[in-house]
């Protein structure tokens, strides 16, 4: 790829992978990066060179903004890509990386930081002509508070400014209600992210998370590669997802489509990101901006046939985007299943040593995972240790096959959440699409409850 020759990732675990094959696919020599506890990871035995950046504690290797420029010198990388998490969003370690004429792999500094801020996104978002969730126009304070709940209406949600995750988020059902929840949402934001700002937003009861990828070049042309949605959560972090939407029609899906496109262009957006919403009787609602790869990329790669990771490293290189809004086709359905290594029914992470791994084949299956046979899964990270993807021609035919690739895949010598989706795959109401973000804690509790 003209204008970068080395691209040192700055990762681990399966997206790592994910990166080094696009790497390899397009002749661009990699540099993985790793701590004491992954240097038998996969990407690091795949990757070109390999630098070890400290111990096991993120804060002190892959959090480390210092080793990881400092690697990048030292190998002559000319590129980072930082997938996703860890310093992916992070505006600062985009600045230094150009202060050192390093390539970062993503949006500029400045939309980092305008999008991360989830006041500031929002304002965005209205005079980019996304529309939003009816809230509050900046920060919430206990002796504002309930001025501006009566003025949406109760039920109201406390949300950090600074926050993810599901942190430093209350719910407060009535004005009896209001003031623990912004008192708890601001002690949780200031523990978790250093920052105790909070605000408001009109509560919905039974929405759907709709997301829609969007690409950009950073000159004023954008793409949208359709949406996903990823209702099935727990505790705010997502568990399966779908694209298409079971709950859009074709006309919705381009309209939002294209809104979020058009606000691209107008940002000049650069590299890929999501727009995330709330969704409900025929109304999306802003949440947020990611701007990064997400997790569930690979659902919108299986029914456009766009590499993402390869879009993302010609736009840094200065390439511009390889198709036009009028060239992407969606064809087919595609679920993605997140696989931990947790406990499927207490969600109590379960690290140790894989000693089967098989994973399922065929046509239309996809498996993204650094594990293998014999790899030990190191306790201080997160618990992802891959994704099965499926693809079918539509929805029915997807989920046969997943039926079928969740009983061939095979990971023993730890606890999976594999049995949690083999469940989840022969429920009626995932079978009907009728779901919301509530439905997967509705239904954990009423099975561990029997």
């Amino acid at each position: 790829m003209s204008g970068i020759s080395k691209i040192l990732i700055a990762n681990r675990g399966e997206i790592a992978l994910r990166v080094l094959r696009a790497c390899k696919e397009l002749g661009i020599a990699t540099v993985a990066v790793h701590s004491t506890a992954d240097a038998n990871a996969m990407h690091v035995r795949l990757a070109d060179e390999s630098v070890c950046i400290g111990p096991p504690p993120s804060r002190d290797s892959y959090l480390n903004i210092h080793q990881i420029v400092a690697a990048c010198e030292i190998t002559g990388a000319d590129a980072v890509h930082p997938g996703y998490g860890f310093l992916s969003e992070n505006a600062k370690f985009a600045d230094i990386l150009d202060a050192h004429g390093i390539t970062f792999i993503g949006p500029t500094a400045e939309h980092i930081r305008l999008m991360g801020d989830k006041i500031t996104a929002k304002k965005t978002a209205v005079e980019l002509g996304i529309p939003v969730v009816p809230g509050s126009d900046g920060e919430v304070k206990p002796e504002n508070a309930l001025e501006i709940a009566r003025q949406i209406g109760f039920p109201v949600l406390i949300k950090a400014t600074a926050g993810g995750g599901g942190r430093g988020m209350k719910v407060a059902k009535t004005e009896a209600e209001l003031e623990e929840a912004v008192s708890t949402a601001r002690s949780e934001a200031l523990a978790a992210f250093g920052n105790d700002a909070v605000y408001m937003e009109k509560y919905l009861g039974k929405p759907r998370h709709i997301e829609v990828q969007v690409v950009g070049d950073g000159a004023g042309n954008a793409i949208h590669l359709g949406e996903r949605d990823c209702s099935l959560q727990r505790r705010h972090q997502k568990v399966w997802e779908e694209a298409n939407s079971p709950a859009l029609n074709v006309e919705q899906r381009m309209k939002i489509g294209q809104i979020c496109a058009d606000a691209m262009k107008k940002m000049k957006y650069r590299g890929a990101g999501t727009i995330e919403f709330l969704y409900e009787n025929g109304e999306f609602y802003f949440i947020e901006m990611n701007t990064r790869l997400q997790v569930e990329h690979p659902i919108t790669e299986a029914i456009t046939g766009i590499d993402l990771v390869h879009e993302q490293i010609r736009v840094a290189s200065g390439a511009g985007l390889s198709v036009t809004q009028d060239e992407i086709v969606f064809s087919g359905h595609a679920i993605e299943c997140r696989i931990n290594a947790e406990d499927p029914r207490t969600f109590v992470p379960s690290p140790g040593t894989i000693t089967h791994f098989h994973a399922p084949g065929g046509l239309g299956v996809r498996v993204d995972s650094g594990a293998y046979a014999g790899y030990k899964i190191p306790p201080y990270y997160d618990s992802l240790i891959g994704k099965l993807i499926v693809h079918g021609r539509t929805r029915v035919e997807c989920m046969m096959r997943l039926r079928r690739v969740l009983d061939e895949f095979v990971v023993d010598g730890i606890k999976t959440t594999l049995p949690l989706f083999q469940d989840l795959v022969s429920n009626q109401d995932i079978a009907n699409g009728d779901y919301d973000i509530h439905w997967l804690e509705k239904y954990l509790a009423e099975t561990s409850a029997s």
